[in-house]
């Protein structure tokens, strides 16, 4: 089984100010209805999809988009909310999304601009504990112009996963550019993974990011993710394998065993969730 952790639900229309870079990084984009997506996720057996928030920023994917288009998907979808720990009512916007069906939470901390790691933001960690609710933080970086990148470093998240160890959380992109220390806080953190999204795209980096889970010893921490709509999920898996069939020599290489365990990590049950 194939799941996809990293799948986006967003259109133009919930980007607020974030819409200018967008369009700047990745470019013009269609909107993306639930049939697209479902053609995109034929390549996976299940997938996870979020939208996303950032109230300074004016971003903001209702928990009702997401989970209308949970339900207008016919593949095994599975939803998270978008939250924002700025918002004064993100305990409420929390109930209402589980209220709804969506099992998880994304975080965009460098363009909500909050961290993480602050007390003020500890019952709301203690809560998604206490009910076994997975999380996906974006890490890494942003070619956003207001994105606040000390607030992306994995570091952050290891003081985080120490303050509060009972959180299951992903980490985004392997935090790219930082994923050596990336690798390093899955190594320390039972419950804390990384998606694997975007690393073919940056071979070196990629490279140098999968070479040391394996001599780190964490590839069984790692969890594949596409980042659609950005790329389709076939993208990274063939971006994924090819890595693992170029010779990199004389340096190690990466092993074919290392992209397939990826690929068929039973995700699910290591975030608590159920194949819908």
């Amino acid at each position: 089984m194939i799941v996809d952790v990293h799948s986006h639900c967003n259109i133009s229309a919930h980007h607020g100010s974030y819409e200018k870079d967008r369009a700047r990084l990745y470019g013009d984009r269609p909107d993306n209805p639930p049939d697209a997506y479902d053609e995109a996720m034929k390549a996976v057996d299940v997938s996870i999809v979020f939208g996303l928030r950032a109230s300074r920023l004016g971003v903001a994917t209702p928990n009702e988009y997401t989970e209308n288009f949970v339900k207008q998907s016919t593949g095994k979808t599975i939803g998270f909310m978008a939250l924002d720990l700025c918002d004064d009512d993100v305990m409420d916007q929390l109930e209402d999304g589980l209220s709804r069906g969506l099992k998880g939470v994304k975080l965009y901390p460098i363009l909500a601009g909050f961290d993480a790691t602050q007390p003020q933001h500890d019952d709301f960690f203690r809560e998604v504990a206490r009910l076994g609710v997975p999380l996906l933080f974006h890490t890494g970086t942003s070619g956003a112009a207001e994105a606040m990148l000390e607030l992306s470093h994995p570091l952050l998240y290891d003081k985080l996963a120490r303050r509060h160890p009972d959180v299951t959380m992903i980490l985004a992109h392997m935090s790219h550019p930082w994923q050596r220390e990336c690798v390093i806080v899955l190594r320390k953190h039972a419950n804390v993974y990384a998606d694997v999204s975007a690393q073919w795209l940056r071979s070196m980096e990629g490279y140098q990011a999968l070479v040391r889970a394996q001599e780190w010893g964490v590839v069984d921490k790692l969890m594949f993710g596409s980042d659609y709509p950005i790329w389709k999920p076939q993208v990274g898996i063939d971006g994924l394998r090819a890595m693992a069939q170029k010779d990199w020599s004389p340096f190690p290489q990466i092993e074919p065993e290392t992209i397939e365990a990826i690929l068929h990590r039973n995700s699910l049950e290591l975030l608590g969730l159920d194949v819908p």
